[in-house]
């Protein structure tokens, strides 16, 4: 009776056994935090595109301006064509170099924004008009909007990246998963500031 017992104990232990370290190596954890990272990635992205879709109205609205700098518009142009042109998947968040080249298009079009906005001030019956003043708000709540959302993006990124590198996961992750830690997003130097929006 006794030995028939511990037959089935020895049986069954290498299962228990192998369930709790199965259920404390990481690897579920893992798969949450980078899904958290991919979703932070997306809002924020979101977010980029919502001011890159502002930009063509407020370029239109500007235009119809007398003797406006066209050299101001023209840059706000290309900066919103070459940030809108790189793409960045959730895969290449891990890519130092991809990312960089990510930040600094998204860095020029915030500075060409912040400079056109800084032209206008010259132009008070531009400033005056409903359509721009309208899309000046929604230009500064779309900033705010990014930099929370780059904040938050950060904060999955700094999760993700602990969790694959404290241990078990760090194991979990070299056998069986090779996650490479992701990119912070970083503000260019030009887009650190918010455009200051007067009325």
């Amino acid at each position: 009776m006794i030995r028939s017992y511990f037959r089935s104990v020895s049986r069954v232990l290498p299962f228990l056994v192998a369930l709790v370290m199965l259920s404390g190596c990481g690897y579920n954890v893992i798969q949450q935090n980078e899904e958290a990272v991919n979703r932070a990635w997306g809002d924020l992205e979101s977010q980029l595109q919502r001011r890159a879709d502002l930009v063509p109205n407020l370029v239109a609205t500007v235009k119809g301006a007398a003797g406006f700098e066209k050299e101001t518009l023209q840059a706000v142009v290309e900066a919103r064509a070459k940030a809108t042109s790189i793409q960045l998947t959730p895969e290449m968040l891990s890519d130092q170099a991809a990312m960089s080249q990510f930040q600094a298009a998204q860095g020029q079009l915030s500075s060409a924004l912040s400079r056109l906005l800084v032209t206008v001030e010259r132009y008070p019956q531009l400033k005056a008009t409903q359509n721009f003043r309208d899309l000046q708000v929604q230009l500064e709540g779309t900033e705010n909007r990014i930099s929370v959302a780059r904040q938050r993006y950060n904060q999955a990124v700094e999760v993700f990246n602990f969790s694959i590198r404290k241990f078990p996961n760090s194991i979990t992750n070299n056998v069986a998963l090779n996650l490479k830690p992701k990119e912070y997003f970083k503000a260019d130097a030009a887009a650190r500031a918010v455009p200051e929006v007067k009325f």
